[in-house]
């Protein structure tokens, strides 16, 4: 059994929190400082390369970067318009006055000065099993809650990840993981009537923006989502609850590195999100997304005070580039085979890259191979039925895949 938080973890939660909230609200700032520097940096090349690099258009291209950015800013700004859903107490003053990383603007040129002018890796890691938020990190000298550059990056890497999850330019790579999860789900229940489907609880853990997890509430079935990341919490909250029209935002997810691009048209593409209007599910639909870290909500040996499913009560666990981001793969697993009903599925999707793996934060890591993890999976009492492996991207990042599909003595793990 878990336990019980303290008030020293709250406390530490509140502030990682405000940290988060302090990232989406510093975007602006911070990014128009990054590219503030790009100025300066033709300062301190000669003059003639400096018109020359003019002529080829890189200034240009700079002021262009500015504006999609406060574009970006915009819609990160709404994210976080009412963090007070979450039941945490966030300062509502405005982003620190410092940051590390601003640069002064550089003399005679006529763009933005990177104030905030409005009112208010593992690549592929959702971030949900990263149980360190590094809490107690750095304030300003103003009070308020200073973002890191590790901050930023799980930031852009969220804004990224919009691409794969909400929009129509996503929908391959989305596929690829997505669909033979959905296949396998249909498959194990084929002999129930579509009518009869919301009968059935499927879980998602590690959910991040939760496109799993609501395409198959959309299938008919009552699904519960779980995200531990706040990066991926307030965003997915507001595009499941705050959305009234299809492709509503505009984003700009490659405005943010300068390397190995083509052209100034691909770092300047606009996506729209989101591709689906999130309120169209099946009347009557069961769908509902748990904040929360997964080993400490279905880890209980008894049923939760909230009255969420635990031990025994689910009939399908779908878990998609989750499991290594454990420390302890073995305590997943047994949660996961405690939580299946008789005759449930574990549908398995992802890599073997270690979250924790040499991590510098002195948190433990299991780190097993891919027969490892069938004969611990085996050993804990899962029947394997289906293996493949599945050449697949991840926000343009290349992985080859290995998918099961697995159960437990009468259930099934199916790694896909």
């Amino acid at each position: 059994m878990s336990k019980s938080p303290t008030a020293q973890d709250a406390e530490e939660e509140e502030i990682h929190f405000s940290r988060v909230i302090a990232t989406f609200r510093n975007y602006l700032r911070y990014s128009l400082a990054a590219n503030n520097r790009r100025r300066k940096d033709l300062f301190t090349i000669p003059r003639a390369d400096r018109e020359l690099i003019g002529r080829v258009g890189y200034k240009s291209k700079l002021d262009e970067v500015d504006k999609a950015i406060k574009v970006n800013a915009d819609f990160l700004d709404l994210i976080v318009s009412d963090p007070a859903i979450f039941g945490h107490n966030v300062d509502s003053t405005s982003p620190e006055e410092e940051h590390p990383n601003d640069v002064a603007e550089a003399p005679q040129h006529g763009g933005p000065s990177g104030q905030h002018g409005h009112s208010h890796d593992h690549e592929h890691s959702h971030d949900h099993g990263n149980h360190s938020h590094s809490h107690g990190g750095p304030s300003s000298r103003s009070g308020t809650v200073a973002s890191s550059d590790f901050d930023m990056d799980k930031l852009r890497s969220t804004i990224k990840q919009f691409v794969r999850d909400w929009s129509a330019e996503g929908k391959e790579e989305r596929e690829q993981a997505y669909a033979p999860m959905k296949e396998a789900l249909l498959n194990h229940f084929s002999d129930i009537p579509p009518v009869e489907r919301g009968n059935f609880r499927v879980l998602v853990p590690g959910c991040g923006l939760a496109r799993l997890a609501y395409d198959i509430a959309k299938l008919g079935f009552a699904c519960q989502a779980n995200e531990f990341s706040h990066y991926m919490l307030l965003p997915s909250f507001h595009i499941l609850n705050r959305t009234d029209q299809i492709e509503k935002y505009t984003i700009y997810p490659y405005v943010h590195s300068f390397s190995n691009v083509p052209n100034r048209q691909a770092m300047l593409r606009s996506i729209r999100i989101p591709d689906v209007l999130p309120s169209d599910l099946p009347s009557g639909a069961n769908f509902s997304l748990v904040a929360g870290d997964f080993e400490e909500i279905y880890g209980e040996t008894e049923e939760p005070e909230d009255g969420t499913p635990s031990a025994g009560h689910w009939d399908a666990v779908v878990t998609c580039f989750f499991i290594d981001t454990a420390k302890n793969v073995v305590n997943y697993v047994r949660i996961i085979h405690q939580i299946l009903a008789p005759g449930g599925v574990w549908i398995n999707l992802g890599p073997l890259l270690w979250h924790f793996e040499n991590n510098n934060t002195n948190d433990p890591s299991i780190e097993l191979d891919l027969e490892e993890v069938k004969s611990l999976c085996r050993e804990i009492g899962f029947d394997i039925s289906v293996t493949s492996n599945v050449p697949f991207v991840y926000t343009k990042l290349k992985h080859n895949i290995h998918s099961e599909r697995t159960y437990h003595s009468d259930n099934i793990l199916q790694q896909l």
